[in-house]
C-alpha cells in the first residue's frame, strides 16, 4: 500500500501506545480513523485531540475479546467510511509469573485480549477486505497483527504472555500464506516490538472485574510486574519510532517488523537449538547477574 490519502484504518487498542501512534500517523498522512479502546476516557481524548488537528475519526468503546462487539466495530467503520483499509490488531495486555501459578482468570484475560482480539479482527475483516477487492481492481488492504518478541522468544517469568504472541506469531505467519493463494490486494504484516514505552505493563488498569483474581499476587507475579516495570519505562525506542517503522513496512509490502533488530540474536539462537536437538539455552546468558537476581527474589 503506497497511499494512503483518504484511506480507512481501523486500530484497536487506538487510545494509547502503539495504537496511538498509528492513529497520529494516520491522520498526519490524511487517513480517515476508526479507533477501539475499552478505556473510554483516554478513547475520547484520542478522539478530541485527532479532530481538533482537522482528522475524521470516529471512536468506540471496545473488548476486543468479545466477538460481538469487534462485529460492531466492522459495522460501524462500514457504516461510516464503507470499506477498510488498513487494520491494526494491536490491543494487547501484559502479566507474568510463574507458569503454573497463572489462574483461570489469568488465562482467560491474557488470551482473551491478546489472541481472541486478533482472532477475531482477521475473521471479520478479512472477508470485509476480500469482498471490496473484487468489486474495485485498485483496491489496497493490509492488516497489521501486533505480536511481540516474546513471540518469537520464551523469557522466563513471562509464560502466559509468550504464549499468547507465539499464537499471533502462528496466526500471522498463516494469514500471510493464506492471502497469498487468493489475492494480490491485501496483505499483511507481523510486528514483533521488544521492550517500548507504551503503557502495556499497567495493562491491568483495564482489568474487568470479572476476570480479576481473588488471591493476591504471588511472589513470582510481584518480581515480574517489577521487571516490566523497569523493563518498559526503560526502553529507548518510542512508539512514535514504532508507528514510523510499521508504515514503512505497509508500503514495501514487508511482513516482519522489528523494533529492535539487534534482539534478534536470541531468535536466531534458539531457532539452531531447535534444529540442533538442543536443550533451550540459558536467556540470561549474557547477563548472568540478571539470572542471579531473578533467583534470589523468587526464592526469598
Amino acid at each position: 500500500m503506497k497511499q494512503f490519502q483518504e484511506r480507512v484504518a481501523v486500530i484497536t487498542g487506538g487510545a494509547s501506545g502503539f495504537g496511538k501512534e498509528f492513529a497520529r500517523l494516520g491522520a498526519a498522512l490524511g487517513m480517515r480513523l476508526v479507533l477501539a479502546d475499552v478505556q473510554q476516557d483516554a478513547l475520547d481524548a484520542t478522539v478530541a485531540e485527532l479532530r481538533t488537528q482537522g482528522a475524521r475519526v470516529i471512536g468506540l468503546r471496545v473488548d476486543v475479546s468479545k466477538a460481538e462487539q469487534v462485529q460492531a466495530l466492522a459495522d460501524a467503520a462500514i457504516e461510516a467510511f464503507g470499506e477498510v483499509n488498513l487494520l491494526f490488531n494491536n490491543a494487547g495486555v501484559g502479566a507474568g509469573g510463574l507458569v503454573w501459578e497463572n489462574s483461570q482468570k489469568d488465562w482467560d484475560w491474557v488470551l482473551g485480549v491478546n489472541l481472541h482480539g486478533v482472532i477475531h479482527g482477521v475473521r471479520i475483516f478479512t472477508p470485509l477486505m476480500l469482498e471490496a477487492a473484487a468489486r474495485d481492481a485498485s483496491y489496497e488492504g493490509h492488516i497489521v497483527n501486533t505480536a511481540s518478541m516474546a513471540g518469537l522468544l520464551n523469557p522466563p517469568a513471562m509464560g502466559i504472555y509468550n504464549v499468547s504472541k507465539h499464537a499471533v506469531v502462528s496466526l500471522s505467519e498463516s494469514l500471510y500464506q493464506d492471502l497469498a493463494l487468493v489475492t494480490e490486494q491485501v496483505h499483511c504484516s507481523l510486528l514483533c516490538p521488544y521492550f517500548v514505552p507504551t503503557g502495556i505493563h499497567q495493562s491491568h488498569r483495564n482489568r474487568p472485574a470479572d476476570l480479576s483474581n481473588e488471591a493476591p499476587p504471588t511472589r513470582s507475579q510481584l518480581v515480574a510486574q517489577a521487571l516490566s516495570d523497569k523493563a518498559v519505562t526503560s526502553g529507548k525506542v518510542s512508539a512514535e519510532d514504532v508507528a514510523r517503522m510499521t508504515f514503512d513496512a505497509i508500503r514495501e509490502q514487508r511482513f516482519y517488523i522489528y523494533s529492535h533488530p539487534h534482539a534478534l540474536a536470541p531468535v536466531q539462537q534458539r531457532f539452531e537449538d531447535i534444529v540442533g536437538q538442543r536443550n533451550p539455552g540459558d536467556p540470561f546468558a549474557g547477563k548472568p547477574q540478571v539470572r542471579d537476581e531473578l533467583v534470589a527474589a523468587l526464592r526469598g
